[in-house]
């Protein structure tokens, strides 16, 4: 039985931040015990959009801060940086950095921010979809990698945390590639296990003082939880912050998949939690619903199940009083099925692979998810 480690934390006041990160540090066993005097640590965090950190979309700054402030003095070399969605360059770097309330965590805590922008193939020894995968340089080239992510729902993988967090390894635009070949939840969610496979983080800490509901993992509403979670287990991490949300193993694909793979024995039962009782936190959170028709796989002709599939699967669709047509979404389709109208992006529906991408990247919250009658109608 693994162990996760739970801190109260109501609010990001840098005080509060600092005493309960330090507290987070004692139970677990110093901060030797995560990385030694002399180490060079890749403090991967969550970037996925540049947005304020109020919104709650991606790793909150001040818990950055604090985590980086520790490990320097304690003699480690920390750099921060995430590959967000779109372009990867030095430019997009620095305008997320600043945006997002990094830049200022790096200065106040003595820690670097990453502009190297290189990326490799690295082989998956334990790959189930994939046995090569290309990823940023940076991380590897670090002595520890880990992981700070953001306590969120997400429009196609349900929850997001510890797991989901290292597709942002995958270089930019590259994402798209990877939703183009695996549009299939199933085969995604055994992606994002293969990665964290191979990536294989030393620890891994939730940012889970204010979460976010809904629409994720960046559409939806801050959700006030006030925790912070770490393990060296990121599996497990996730098994207690789903379930924080109100949901089971089978809820979430990616934990799904860690228990069919053998990387999880169970459910929150089988978890450890040291520090706070859970259970008080444990609350329903709102989350999309990402089911489609794939119950009529194997049980109907194939251009039957394709006409189920493409009818009565979500969709995206744009909001024209909010869309301001700044094209986030024409360049980040997977299958090239957006195109940009004369008011809003117009959408090839027999090419759109309901990936989601357009939504998790829209600046404006301008894409909705739309689901059709009968889908809410039978999943009410």
């Amino acid at each position: 039985m693994g162990k996760v480690y739970a801190i109260k934390c109501n609010d990001y006041e840098r005080e509060n931040v600092y005493k309960a990160v330090d507290e987070l540090i004692e139970h677990y066993g110093g901060i030797n015990k995560i990385a030694k005097k002399g180490e060079t640590v890749f403090l991967k965090i969550n970037l996925v959009i540049k947005k304020h950190p109020d919104e709650a979309a991606t790793t909150h700054p001040m818990v950055i801060e604090a985590i980086s402030k520790r490990l320097v003095e304690n003699g480690c070399r920390v750099i921060i940086g995430d590959s967000p969605g779109g372009p990867y360059n030095e430019k997009i770097l620095r305008s997320f950095y600043k945006v997002c309330g990094i830049e200022e965590a790096a200065k106040n805590s003595g820690a670097e921010l990453n502009f190297d922008c290189s990326y490799s193939d690295y082989k998956t020894s334990d790959g189930c979809i994939s046995k090569v995968l290309t990823m940023i340089d940076p991380p590897f080239k670090c002595d520890k990698i880990i992981t700070i992510s953001k306590l969120k729902t997400h429009s196609m993988a349900v929850y997001t945390g510890a797991v989901k967090l290292l597709f942002g390894m995958i270089p930019g635009v590259l994402k798209v590639e990877y939703h183009f070949k695996m549009p299939e939840i199933y085969d995604f969610s055994n992606l994002l296990v293969d990665i964290c496979e191979t990536v294989k983080p030393s620890f891994s800490i939730i940012d889970g003082i204010v979460a976010m509901e809904g629409d994720g993992p960046t559409a939806g509403v801050p959700k006030h939880v006030g925790l912070l979670l770490a393990s060296d287990n990121p599996y497990e991490l996730d098994v207690c912050g789903a379930h924080i949300m109100g949901l089971k193993v089978d809820d979430v694909p990616t934990i799904k998949r860690s228990l069919e793979r053998g990387l999880i024995k169970g459910g929150i039962e089988k978890v450890e939690i040291v520090g706070e009782d859970i259970e008080k936190y444990v609350t329903k959170f709102r989350v999309p619903n990402i089911r489609s028709v794939n119950f009529f796989r194997g049980r109907v002709p194939k251009r039957v199940e394709d006409f189920l599939t493409f009818y009565l699967s979500p969709r995206p669709e744009f909001s024209k009083d909010i869309c301001v047509r700044c094209g986030v979404c024409v360049e980040s389709c997977p299958p090239k099925a957006l195109k940009m109208g004369d008011k809003i992006p117009s959408i090839d529906y027999k090419k759109c692979i309901r990936c989601f991408c357009c939504h998790e990247l829209c600046p404006k919250k301008a894409v909705n998810i739309k689901r059709p009658w009968i889908l809410r109608r039978i999943f009410k």
